[in-house]
């Protein structure tokens, strides 16, 4: 196996051209410490998600683990397996980054998360504390309250009275919920960062109103001893046409002040044709129901909002070509103007992208085939009762360590794809929230010959759970299983220390950025 010292990837990192960092360990260890520039690249996911994540397979990738290189070398025949041919391990991973003394980061989403506290420095972002809002708000103030997270998001929680609005739609809809020049609009979501970039982009639109980010989010209301709402359906509504018009001029301003290029349909054909040799992404960047109702052939669902919040999650390829995808340029626009500020110097706007022929439905998951002998049989849900009521089979569950802790069939135990039990001699049966994973993780077990029949759930935990089948809280065996991160709400215990903390981590991030010049963002006058 190929490997590259630190000081080359150092230099590899700074040079501008594509590359490739994966950080092949689960969620939750990356998000205790992990080199800035590294995606996190579950080993357990790498079939499910490299074929989108990394679109050339040519790119020049360097896979890494802990140090021991275990995982590494694991996830480099994978990625081989998949057809990439520049693979390279990392000499010592995160252990001998450190010892040679550079910055480790924790947490997830970092550089976006960096960047949020960027801005707010850079520009800053106009904000009001929770007590000051709450007190306009019991004051009857002319208010409106944007929350700039994904609907799922707000659905759980929110500031009373909020509207939802996530990222990328503010200045596509705040014409309507504000149209009175002299109503305050306070733009909130759980921390910091969607309340600074939401904030900012209102700022940056030049829209009349006082423009305000919550400070902390609904993690600073609640610290603050404030109720918050849950299970609410306020979403804000489709802009009027007239609406429409002042949000392009917006925009097109707001392009033109942060040098936000546009292509046509020739030049992305062109590029589609330099896919061999150039990293390509095609990024949809309104709402996930309008790219389900029809989007362009190839492209993916990037909510803008989610886009600069968690750039790492949707793009695997430093300096690769993103080009953005919307209606009427509004959404592309914003989004492109962060991503720009970002350090994204190819991050364009398709022109009339979504001209032709469309597709409707989800984006297909491109998966490698599984061979016939690995695949294992489905089992409809009667025939599961059946069988764990005769065979007693070792059932196994995949889903998160958190939705395992929230509600799993009775009897099951968690595991990771990347750390099985000892299932020797056992009839297993699998089960979780991702039928792909299960597939890919039986084809282990049935590879090994561990095991001496394997069988899938069909439908998974859904199936169960839409029977209306009992269900058992409380989490793995593992203390600490380290498959994902836990949000400071998702923990049980002391969960307003763990807001603190993360609060705290996020202002920090700026002076740690200085400490690591890998990345460097952009400020515009």
């Amino acid at each position: 196996m190929r490997e590259i010292s630190i000081e080359s990837l150092k230099r590899a990192l700074r040079s501008g051209e594509e590359l490739a960092l994966l950080d092949l360990r689960e969620e939750g260890a990356f998000a205790k410490e992990h080199l800035l520039l590294a995606r996190c690249f579950p080993l357990s996911r790498v079939e499910l998600i490299a074929w989108q994540l990394l679109p050339r397979r040519s790119v020049p990738i360097v896979v890494m683990d802990g140090g021991d290189g275990r995982l590494a070398e694991q996830g480099a025949a994978r990625l081989a397996e998949l057809g990439y041919g520049d693979v390279s391990l990392l000499s010592g991973g995160l252990a001998a980054w450190r010892e040679a003394g550079y910055e480790v980061f924790s947490g997830v989403n970092v550089p976006s998360k960096a960047f949020g506290e960027f801005v707010e420095i850079s520009y800053g972002t106009p904000r009001l504390p929770a007590e000051e809002v709450k007190a306009m708000a019991d004051a009857g103030a002319d208010m409106v309250i944007l929350y700039s997270r994904p609907f799922d998001e707000y659905h759980r929680m929110n500031i009373p009275g909020g509207i939802d609005a996530p990222g990328a739609e503010l200045v596509h809809r705040v014409a309507d919920l504000a149209p009175n020049p002299e109503t305050t609009v306070v733009v909130n979501c759980a921390g910091r960062t969607r309340s600074i970039i939401g904030c900012q982009s209102l700022v940056n639109a030049g829209i009349p109103n006082p423009v305000y980010a919550l400070k902390d989010g609904t993690m600073g209301w609640h610290l603050a001893g404030l109720e918050l709402e849950r299970g609410q359906e306020r979403v804000a509504p489709t802009p009027s046409a007239e609406a429409v018009q002042t949000a392009q001029e917006r925009a097109g301003q707001v392009a033109a002040r942060f040098g936000v290029q546009s292509i046509d349909l020739e030049t992305l054909a062109r590029w589609q044709a330099e896919a061999d040799e150039r990293s390509l992404y095609l990024l949809d960047v309104r709402s996930p129901e309008e790219f389900l109702a029809g989007h362009r052939p190839g492209s993916v669902s990037a909510p803008g909002g989610q886009l600069v919040q968690a750039t790492d999650e949707y793009v695997a390829v430093l300096n690769a070509r993103l080009v953005l995808i919307d209606d009427n340029g509004v959404r592309a626009k914003m989004t492109a103007s962060w991503l720009q500020q970002m350090g994204w110097r190819d991050a364009v706007v398709l022109e009339n992208g979504l001209t032709g022929v469309l597709e409707t439905g989800p984006a297909p998951r491109r998966l490698p085939d599984i061979p016939a002998q690995l695949q294992a049989a489905t089992v409809s849900l009667d025939a599961f009762q059946a069988l764990r009521e005769s065979a007693t089979p070792l059932v196994i569950d995949l889903a998160s360590s958190l939705a395992f802790r929230e509600g799993h069939i009775p009897g099951a135990v968690w595991a990771n794809r990347a750390s099985f039990p000892d299932v020797s001699g056992r009839d297993v049966a699998l089960t979780g929230d991702d039928r792909d994973l299960c597939r890919f993780a039986a084809a282990d077990l049935l590879r090994g010959n561990t095991a001496a029949q394997v069988r899938l759930l069909e439908g998974g935990n859904a199936a169960w759970r839409g029977a209306g089948l009992p269900l058992e809280s409380g989490g793995p065996a593992e203390a600490d299983p380290e498959d994902v991160w836990y949000k400071p709400y998702d923990e049980v215990s002391s969960i307003e220390d763990h807001m603190r903390a993360y609060l705290t981590w996020e202002v920090a991030l700026v002076e740690q950025m200085e400490r690591d010049p890998d990345l460097v963002f952009k400020r515009y006058d």
